[in-house]
């Protein structure tokens, strides 16, 4: 009894979240209307829709047994009731407030009942106590927006999908038809038992001509009803395939409904005036690929406010509007293709500021930087670790954004590009097929294992000879077109290299060429099988994590094989040390280990650094304070120092600024591991020369990691 009333009660939650996302966006889509400044009347009637959007989430969350949700929305019906009677205005103060709201909301929606941090408490009790308050008359205080870490997720709803009476019974219908194909199949298999029983008697009373004719005679009539019958059900399957991808076709809306509201909070939280307007949003396009695009898609409005879009003051010296302007255009490319273009008016890209972070991370050397085209200064903002911003943070300046809107067009099968004039703006061009076809790939051969590689990401496959293998700074590479591309062995990467037979190589190898995220490696392999077409499956949660593999494909044979997760490869090849293994080619070796120099008076903290470098890798030396850190660094064959601020005789700020002034160690990059997290502090670290700037109280080893990779 106890196990149906938990289920039931899970079941009524599901449909509780689905019932909410709906109230939800109807809230967001009313208070945007109110920034816009409707008529009277248009007010009212959008302030009386809203009332009633929060009045029935209340209402829905008390049947479920939310009461945090309840208690908010009861203190936001307050609010509109006092909106309704016309006893206060819906000024910009109220609305931050009731942004603030739907934020606290969003992150209720997410915990679906979950405890609240005590962090997280406080903000909601914040955000009554302010509703409650203005209910009474009073005026609404200032209030800060909610962290928008959780805004998108939660607008996004849930898995349920709707589906119109139509389009499910065409589907009914389809699959109806199947049921004919499977008693067909039940008496064909009872034709071959008969067939097989026969055969059986001629054995035994020998052969027969008569009996044996009569028998292909039957075999051959029942080949052609099957084979009949197969063109039937690709027939059927076909179209119940094609029906079923419709029903996954979802305007692109849907996922742009959330734009608007996280648009007004950014702008807000950096302190622009931003309006946004969407075009072609009833365009349709597979779920699938709308659940992948919001993220690129956010980090495309978040690059316009952040480096394209001007404050306000700076856009009315340029004799533009105060309030900027970004522009969501979506439109039908061909008829399989689709194009969401992201433009804004702001200040667009500042190429000296990009090919100076391109040069400072290494991507590019100071002679190339002059022969670069506009065009190709603009493909630089793609590539992972160019950022304009004058500092990494824990949550900007990681130059990453970009590079994961490529990657995840590419992912896609589709490109992402972008135009931008000076003090014109900028457009970013994301290009998409509109539905997922069947997969496509490349079958290869290594180490007696067999893969496939997503056919997108393969850009050729050749064969070179053993003699047309280079080493350069201890790797092997092949030249192609005049580019030096890396060459590794898949098998050896992959880590399935112990069955390897030693030898003289071969006098041809064949070589899979792989382009992802504009990064180009060449991987030799034992045989290329050509391609294969089929249903890609994930490999369930047991095996979720194995590293390099996406999935698996069955084979006509009936045998599964592996597919490759090529941005996982990418980077497992790009990290990967081989020192410890002999190649099938000649000369390929691992890459250099560098050494970090970590200065920290505290000995948990410096221990703590100490261990995360090593086990990523790195060399570490340790200093205890500035002025020990500056004396190692005279001993040469540092590539890095990680810094605290607050230590004795020279803290992290004098000790970097020491460092920038001396001609020997000027491009030694430094990030500063601090407790000090205030404004003025990240600006102390700008201005005496910190490539990096990372708080300890949001402390993620991995940022470190990530960051240390960026800058070495």
């Amino acid at each position: 009894m106890e196990r149906k009333q938990e289920e039931f009660l899970k079941k009524l939650l599901e449909e509780f979240k689905v019932e909410a996302a709906e109230h939800r966006q109807a809230i967001v889509d009313g208070l945007m209307a109110l920034d816009g400044n409707p008529e009277p009347e248009k007010t009212k009637e959008t302030i009386e829709t809203v009332f009633r959007e929060v009045h029935s989430l209340k209402g829905a969350a008390r049947s479920v047994n939310l009461s945090e949700i309840e208690r908010l929305c009861q203190a936001a019906e307050s609010v509109f009731s006092l909106l309704k009677r016309g006893d206060a205005g819906f000024t910009p103060e109220l609305a931050d407030l009731l942004h603030a709201y739907v934020n606290m909301l969003d992150l209720l929606l997410l915990r679906s009942g979950e405890p609240l941090s005590s962090e997280e408490t406080g903000e909601l009790s914040a955000v009554i106590h302010r509703m409650q308050k203005v209910s009474k008359g009073e005026e609404p205080e200032p209030v800060p927006v909610i962290p928008l870490s959780h805004t998108a997720e939660a607008a996004a709803g849930n898995e349920t999908v709707r589906i119109t009476i139509s389009k499910l019974t065409d589907l009914f219908l389809q699959a109806e038809e199947l049921i004919t194909t499977k008693l067909k199949g039940v008496n064909y298999a009872a034709e071959l038992r008969d067939i097989h029983s026969r055969i059986g008697l001629v054995r035994k009373a020998g052969c027969d001509d008569n009996t044996l004719k009569s028998i292909e005679s039957d075999i051959q009539g029942l080949y052609g009803k099957m084979e009949q019958e197969f063109r039937t059900l690709g027939r059927v399957l076909d179209g119940l395939l094609s029906d079923m991808k419709k029903s996954l076709m979802f305007p692109v809306s849907s996922v742009l409904d959330l734009m608007p509201k996280l648009v007004r909070d950014l702008a807000r939280d950096s302190g622009k005036s931003v309006s946004l307007a969407v075009r072609g949003g009833e365009i349709e396009i597979d779920r699938r690929i709308l659940e992948e695009i919001k993220d690129p898609l956010i980090h495309m409005i978040r690059n316009s406010i952040d480096y394209g879009i001007e404050m306000p003051d700076v856009r009315t010296g340029k004799g533009k509007n105060p309030c900027g302007s970004i522009v969501i255009d979506v439109k039908r490319k061909e008829s399989r293709n689709v194009e969401i273009a992201v433009s804004d008016d702001g200040a667009g890209v500042d190429r000296e500021r990009v090919i100076a972070a391109a040069v400072k991370v290494g991507i590019i050397s100071s002679g190339d930087a002059e022969t670069l085209s506009d065009n190709d200064v603009l493909n630089l903002l793609f590539r992972s670790g160019i950022s304009t911003s004058q500092i990494i943070t824990d949550i900007s300046g990681r130059g990453i954004g970009l590079a994961i809107v490529q990657e995840k067009a590419e992912k896609l099968g589709g490109s992402v590009s972008v135009e931008s004039v000076p003090d014109q703006g900028t457009i970013f061009r994301y290009t998409l097929p509109l539905t997922q076809g069947a997969f496509r790939g490349v079958m290869v051969r290594a180490a007696e294992q067999t893969f496939i590689i997503p056919i997108q990401s393969v850009e050729r496959v050749i064969r070179i000879k053993t003699c047309d293998v280079k080493t350069v700074e201890n790797r092997s590479t092949i030249s192609l077109n005049g580019e030096i591309v890396p060459l590794l062995s898949l098998g050896v990467v992959l880590g399935i290299h112990g069955n390897l037979v030693r030898g003289d190589p071969p006098e041809l190898k064949p070589v899979v060429v792989l382009a992802y995220a504009r990064r180009r490696i060449a991987f030799s392999a034992d045989e290329v099988l050509g391609e294969q077409e089929g249903i890609i499956k994930n490999l369930g949660p047991q095996l979720q994590g194995v590293k390099n593999i996406a999935g698996a494909t069955v084979s006509g044979t009936g045998k599964v094989i592996p597919l490759l997760d090529v941005a996982d490869l990418m980077d497992t090849a790009i990290n990967f040390n081989a020192g410890e293994y002999a190649s099938e080619l000649p000369d390929e070796t691992g890459i250099i280990k560098h050494t970090i120099l970590v200065a920290e008076d505290s000995v948990t903290a410096r221990s703590l650094l100490k261990n995360i470098l090593e086990s990523a890798g790195y060399t570490v030396k340790t200093a205890v304070d500035g002025i020990d850190a500056f004396t190692t660094l005279h001993s040469g064959g540092i590539d890095l120092l990680v810094s605290d601020v607050d230590m004795p005789r020279m803290n992290g700020f004098d000790l970097t600024a020491k460092i920038r002034s001396d001609s020997r160690h000027t491009a030694l990059p430094v990030v500063l591991v601090t407790a000090l997290d205030s404004r003025e502090d990240r600006e102390k670290g700008i201005d005496a020369g910190a490539n990096a700037y990372i708080v300890k109280s949001s402390f993620d080893q991995s940022n470190l990691i990530e960051v240390v990779k960026r800058l070495i």
